[in-house]
């Protein structure tokens, strides 16, 4: 099932979360057991955090929402235009 904070697409799922601080966006390739995910203030104001999983250490900062998904991409193993990005998402880095 989806809604504007999950999405499934190439054997990728994303979801969409706040928390009391940020705003997460977790990715999960189905399959080879790898996940990723972007993080930014709740405020949704600052630079885009990439992280391994949820709740990982943060691996890089961006400012742009294309340049964080070309990252997950990477580390997912799959074309950053492969990832599914829900609606409540697609705001994310602006």
């Amino acid at each position: 099932m989806t809604d504007d904070r999950t999405a499934e697409e190439n054997g990728i799922r994303a979801t969409y979360d706040e928390t009391e601080s940020e705003r997460v966006l977790a990715f999960e390739h189905d399959g080879a057991g790898k996940t990723a995910a972007i993080a930014q203030n709740i405020e949704g104001y600052a630079m885009l955090k990439v992280r391994p999983s949820a709740d990982g250490d943060e691996l890089e900062r961006y400012y742009g929402f294309d340049m964080a998904l070309d990252h997950v991409g990477e580390l997912l193993g799959v074309s950053p235009h492969d990832l599914p990005v829900p609606e409540a998402a697609a705001d994310m880095g602006m």
